[in-house]
């Protein structure tokens, strides 16, 4: 079956079908080009980032992490670091939310995602329901067995198209969706992790630093 005929059997609801196919590919390879930048980068450079900390070049550390802002680890970690000497707990809460604010780029068109998974079977649905409703109008009950029976059967055989469709748009954006999930669910993990040790490492040289001072008068 061609492309032409396939949108003439499943109807009308093949062209929202087929707009909600485009805009799901297109925002897939968006998220694509997103995960495969930040997975390629993002963990080597905050461990650099931490051991520079680790090794007292705190300059050397916002240096790195200016150069590589556009990842979400690092806005965290910037937030926090440019405060004027905060104390830990304003040091935690400037991770924290931060953290907060970066969760909607990681989450970024999930709700276009489902909406698309939810409403590709709908239309599909639809386009059938509405073919067997223009296949039964057009059925004769006298003219049984005859070619207008036969033209019923063709056209509920083609009303099941679009239900496929919908299926298969659906299917094909949801196992993307998942694994996109997947990547957010684990980003946000190695947030906790890497903020966590961050914020230790600032505890312990906020801690000599009191000391320090403290031993000075």
């Amino acid at each position: 079956m061609g492309i032409q005929n396939l949108f003439a059997a499943g109807g009308v609801v093949m062209w929202p079908l087929l707009a909600f196919s485009v805009l799901g590919v297109a925002l897939i390879f968006e998220r694509i080009r997103f995960w495969v930048r930040i997975n390629k980068r993002q963990n080597r450079v905050v461990r650099d980032v931490l051991n520079l900390y680790r090794l007292d070049n705190v300059v050397g550390a916002m240096d790195k992490l200016q150069k590589n802002a556009d990842l979400p680890l690092a806005r965290i970690f910037l937030a926090a670091l440019e405060l004027e000497e905060p104390n830990p707990e304003e040091f935690r809460l400037a991770l924290e939310s931060e953290s907060q604010a970066e969760i909607p780029v990681l989450k970024r068109f999930q709700n276009l995602f489902d909406t698309i998974i939810s409403l590709s079977p709908l239309l599909g649905l639809l386009g059938t329901v509405l073919g067997l409703i223009t296949s039964f109008a057009s059925l004769n009950l006298g003219d049984v067995g005859g070619s207008r029976t036969a033209s019923v059967t063709a056209g509920i055989s083609e009303a099941l198209v679009s239900t496929a469709a919908g299926l298969i748009v659906a299917i094909f954006i949801l196992l993307f969706s998942n694994t996109f999930r997947g990547l957010y669910q684990r980003q946000i993990a190695l947030i906790q992790e890497y903020g966590g040790q961050l914020e230790l490492l600032y505890r312990r040289r906020y801690e000599r630093g009191e000391k320090t001072y403290a031993s000075t008068r």
